[in-house]
């Protein structure tokens, strides 16, 4: 009996001690081991850079760092495919990644079929691991490509600045400096391959897995990676980043340039819209904030403003359509010279200059100028405004006296002539309270 009591109690305990390992607590416990598990797994910070190099550009990237950072992640990893961009947003990134020594910075040009062209060269050799996926394209760095045309000295400063900057990026991250002033003094293009054979790039990953595989066991400034299995995290691009980067396209600007003409000059001729007042002020704020952080000729605004008094005076001094014309060819040129800095990449194109230079000369033709004259002719109301009016004689007007009914009301009128009742007749003069007529011819009744 003992035995059996004994026994009984022995497995009560046993079952107790196993409920006891599924409490809150042991479940709590295990948790926490998961989540250590988890955290010591390694986390890689991702971005995609797509399109042209720009001062929306700088921010993403600048962004994508500080996060990286702040995320405690392995290392940035810089999707990139672009066809170069602005030469200053592109020194602004390079002093980023060359800054950056706690951070490790890959570029990685991918998908296949992308490529590192003109800027994009500079941004890729800059990096702590260059990486290309197959079929890609590095190269093209002619400056160029990069700042518009100019003089034949500055174009020669722009050359020499540029091969200088890049044979030291490349010498700062042991790669192949010879290529890389090649790339921007004769505009060489090589393809991952090549790349790779001529240290101009450290790696090439068909994807990305295959890229943290690659990278797993690199030493960067003196830090083994850690990226077998890592977790990638990836920024977009904010609401922000996005806005800027659509207003700082040349065929945004050029719409909101034309925007801000027609809504400021249509608020002046016709004042108390407000709506295309408003709209214009805003235009013009965007157009300005635009302008501070792109290279934009400052010849080319003074065009399009000459362009505008042209139109104008076209109103006051009718020249049969010489100064219209004159205005059209200066809005043109104005338009054409305002994104003549901007690179190949960010060109304004003649579809959008030649619609753009018609639409605003028919504005100014059609709306402005009639507009302005309507604002400076001499205002007709009241007794004036029925002068040519036509009018109904009432009581035969007949030795200088009558009556006629016009615009519901009865008037006494006079007249040279005798005018039969039923008969019209048209106002030529008021006079106090009486109207001076003359009856409406039978050519006039016929036409």
């Amino acid at each position: 009996m003992k035995r059996l009591i004994a026994l009984t109690f022995f497995i009560l305990l046993i079952s107790g001690t196993a409920s006891q390992a599924d409490t809150p607590m042991s479940r709590s416990v295990q948790d926490s081991a998961r989540s250590d598990t988890l955290q010591q797994q390694p986390v890689v910070t991702m971005i995609s850079v797509e399109g042209s190099i720009s001062p929306t550009t700088t921010n993403y990237i600048n962004r994508g760092i500080k996060t990286a950072r702040e995320q405690g992640a392995e290392l940035l990893i810089i999707q990139l495919d672009t066809p170069g961009g602005l030469l200053e947003s592109t020194k602004n990134i390079v002093q980023a990644f060359l800054e950056s020594d706690d951070l490790p910075i890959v570029v990685y040009v991918a998908p296949e079929g992308a490529r590192a062209a003109s800027a994009g060269t500079f941004i890729t050799m800059a990096a702590h691991i260059a990486a290309m996926a197959p079929t890609t394209t590095i190269g093209a760095a002619s400056p160029v490509q990069m700042g518009g045309q100019t003089d034949s000295v500055m174009q020669k400063k722009i050359f020499n600045y540029s091969e200088s900057f890049i044979e030291s990026i490349a010498n700062r991250r042991d790669r192949n400096a010879e290529w890389a002033i090649s790339a921007v003094r004769d505009g060489e293009s090589i393809t991952a391959d090549e790349a790779l054979e001529l240290n101009v790039i450290d790696l090439i990953a068909n994807d990305r897995n295959t890229l943290l595989q690659e990278l797993d066991g690199q030493v960067i400034n003196g830090d083994t990676l850690t990226t077998q299995n890592a977790t990638i995290t990836e920024i977009p691009t904010n609401l922000a980043e996005q806005f800027l980067g659509f207003i700082m396209r040349p065929e945004v600007m050029l719409i909101l340039t034309m925007i801000a003409i027609y809504g400021i000059i249509g608020e002046v001729t016709n004042p108390g819209a407000i709506v295309p007042g408003v709209a214009g002020v805003i235009a013009l704020v965007l157009v300005l904030y635009a302008s501070a952080a792109m290279p934009i000729n400052i010849a080319g605004f003074a065009l399009i403003g000459l362009a505008i008094i042209l139109f104008i005076a076209e109103a006051f001094t009718p020249t049969f359509g010489l100064l219209i014309a004159g205005g059209s060819v200066s809005f043109f040129l104005g338009a054409l010279m305002l994104f003549q800095d901007l690179p190949e990449s960010m060109e304004l194109s003649w579809a959008w200059l030649v619609p753009a230079t018609i639409l605003t000369a028919l504005f100014f033709v059609w709306i402005v100028t009639e507009g302005i004259r309507a604002q400076f002719t001499e205002s007709k109301t009241g007794k004036h405004a029925m002068v040519g009016k036509r009018a109904e004689v009432v009581d035969k007007i007949d030795n200088h006296h009558g009556k006629v009914f016009v615009s519901g009301e009865y008037w006494d009128a006079t007249s040279d002539d005798t005018i039969e009742e039923g008969e019209e007749c048209e106002i030529v003069e008021v006079e106090g309270l009486k109207m001076r007529v003359k009856p409406v011819t039978n050519s006039s009744n016929t036409a």
